[in-house]
């Protein structure tokens, strides 16, 4: 995974995705605000957690020729509130209301794994 320039996870031995809440407006906006912006000031940093609900969703249908399964990309939302997107894995079809929870990933950063009904 290619570092990136703002925190992803907090260093807990569970580790928890990071968003950043407007001091002043209490807006949360993923991801969170780099130390080195001009807006870090402005920001706290805190953690999403929770279950998240699919607010939408697409299925991605790579070329034939590409090898590539089929997979969902969603945005999410979590309490704060605030609004993710990202890859929706563990359903064939996810669906609006389903629910999803944020894990670490090797090649993506983070992705949402669904929760067992």
């Amino acid at each position: 995974m290619s570092p990136q320039p703002y925190p992803l996870w907090t260093s807990e031995p569970h580790p928890v995705l990071l968003a950043s809440r407007d001091r002043g407006t209490g807006e949360w906006v993923f991801p969170a605000v780099p130390e080195a912006s001009p807006l870090a000031a402005r920001h706290q940093t805190v953690p999403v957690r929770g279950i998240g609900v699919v607010y939408s969703f697409t299925v991605i249908h790579p070329s034939p020729k590409s090898g590539l399964a089929p997979y969902a990309l969603g945005y999410v939302d979590f309490p704060g509130p605030v609004r993710i997107f990202g890859r929706l894995q563990g359903k064939d079809r996810p669906a609006i209301g389903d629910r999803y929870f944020p894990r670490p990933d090797e090649n993506f950063g983070y992705v949402f794994e669904a929760v067992a009904a």
